[in-house]
C-alpha cells in the first residue's frame, strides 16, 4: 500500500549542519516515516515540491535516554533523510531561512 507523501515526509530539519549542507552542497534534511525506504522518500519529495531528486541517504536515529529527577525515560527513535537535489533547484520551504 503506497502512503500519502505528507505521511512520508515529516518535517524539515534546520540544524547548523543541515544549513551548511544546504548552502554548500544543495542537500536538504528531513525527518521521515521510519518505514519509508529511499524510493518512497524520493517519489514523495518529487511529488510534493516538483523537484528532481538525485540521491537519498537515510539514517535511523536512536532515541536518547533522558532523566527528570529520579525518573528515567527514553525519547522516541526516528529516521532522517538527507536528499540531494539537481543543481540549480531549491525547495521553497527553505528560502526564508
Amino acid at each position: 500500500m503506497r502512503k500519502n507523501p505528507h505521511q512520508i515526509i515529516g518535517r524539515a530539519l534546520t540544524t547548523e549542519k543541515s544549513v551548511v549542507l544546504r548552502e554548500e552542497y544543495n542537500h536538504y534534511a528531513f525527518e521521515v516515516d521510519p518505514s519509508a525506504n529511499k524510493l518512497d522518500i524520493k517519489q514523495a519529495l518529487e511529488e510534493l515540491f516538483k523537484v528532481t531528486v538525485i540521491d537519498v541517504r537515510t539514517q535511523n536515529m536512536r532515541g536518547k535516554m533522558k532523566r527528570l529527577g529520579r525518573f528515567a525515560g527514553r525519547r522516541p527513535s526516528w529516521k532522517k533523510a538527507i536528499v540531494k537535489l539537481k543543481k540549480g533547484e531549491t525547495l521553497p520551504l527553505f528560502e526564508n531561512l
